[in-house]
């Protein structure tokens, strides 16, 4: 089979199409045949710094949808040949990969496959960071970070539709905040925004700030929460140094922090993750939600997505084709 996979760390031009063996399932898993693979930020990430590889060589690509191709010892519920979205813990940029069966869900009805892959980390990850972590309730302010991007196009519908009292996005550019308007928010700011937010919120801050960025983002996010105000951290994009919020910077105004990783919840909390991923994936089906893909690339033009991603002027769901 195909697979894009890398031997050293570095840039896009490290991804290689290369034939490799193809996997079968252990216990516990299924195999399957990849029709579309999402691109993510943590894809660039093993790509350039090792993130969460646990060897070389490796095959990046958390998210899949297909066919299930070949069911292992003690897997019930799933059949081969069903359509299928699933999370893996690498391996989807290739023909045929494996997943545990915990984290292989069946398609809802309507849904196809180009549209499944990109729902397995946006929109679980989405939900949770507005509804189970974040727990924003009707009338509150809400401040995003990276509003244009796959999470944040997600996040800003569903905080409408949850009664938001008004949605604010951050981006790094004037087509991202046009982008980013058009998909649940109120206000969106190019670059700096601790001012703006103020200005935005009569001087309050925001209840719930959500931040993938990490460093002095994460630092400025924090500072812009109201009393008893949220932030939620799900990611490290800078990769910035490990921070740390205590006393000085919560007790005053009661603030809290929060983290959330879909990642780690696929090993610490599967049964969670999959109760997370029906209720987010009914958003979808309903119509509550929509993620566009903004661009789509052949599997083997998998440095050239890693180019858009990495240049941060992309918007919306970026997909690698596998298979029609």
């Amino acid at each position: 089979m195909r697979a894009v996979r890398f031997q050293e760390y570095g840039g896009p031009e490290v991804l290689k199409t290369v034939e490799a063996d193809v996997p079968e399932p252990g216990p516990g898993q299924v195999s399957v045949d990849v029709a579309y693979a999402g691109v993510n930020f943590a894809d660039l990430k093993a790509r350039s710094e090792g993130y969460r590889v646990g060897g070389l060589p490796y095959v990046p690509g958390l998210e899949v949808s297909g066919r299930i191709r070949a069911v292992g010892a003690g897997v019930e519920g799933l059949a081969v040949g069903q359509e299928v979205a699933a999370l893996t813990d690498g391996g989807g940029y290739a023909e045929v990969t494996v997943a545990d069966a915990v984290t292989v869900f069946p398609l809802p009805a309507g849904v196809g496959l180009r549209t499944a892959a990109t729902l397995t980390t946006v929109l679980p990850t989405a939900y949770a960071l507005v509804h189970s972590v974040g727990r924003l309730r009707s009338g509150e302010t809400v401040l995003v970070q990276g509003a244009a991007g796959g999470v944040g196009t997600v996040v800003g519908q569903l905080a409408r539709a949850a009664g938001a009292g008004a949605v604010y996005g951050v981006v790094s550019s004037a087509p991202k905040a046009a982008y980013a308007k058009d998909h649940g928010y109120d206000e969106v700011f190019v670059g700096a925004f601790e001012q703006p937010v103020r200005q935005a919120t009569g001087g309050r801050g925001v209840d719930l700030a959500l931040d993938p960025v990490g460093g002095e983002t994460l630092r400025a996010s924090l500072d812009s929460l109201a009393a008893f105000g949220r932030l939620v951290s799900y990611g490290n994009a800078s990769s910035a140094a490990p921070w740390t919020a205590g006393p000085p910077e919560l007790y005053p105004l009661g603030r809290s922090v929060a983290g959330f990783s879909i990642l780690s919840l696929t090993t610490t909390a599967p049964a969670e993750l999959r109760r997370l991923a029906e209720r987010a994936f009914e958003k979808a089906v309903d119509g509550t939600v929509s993620l566009p893909v903004t661009a789509e690339f052949a599997l083997a033009e998998a440095a050239q997505a890693h180019r858009l991603m990495g240049a941060r002027t992309s918007t919306g769901k970026l997909l690698l084709r596998v298979a029609d």
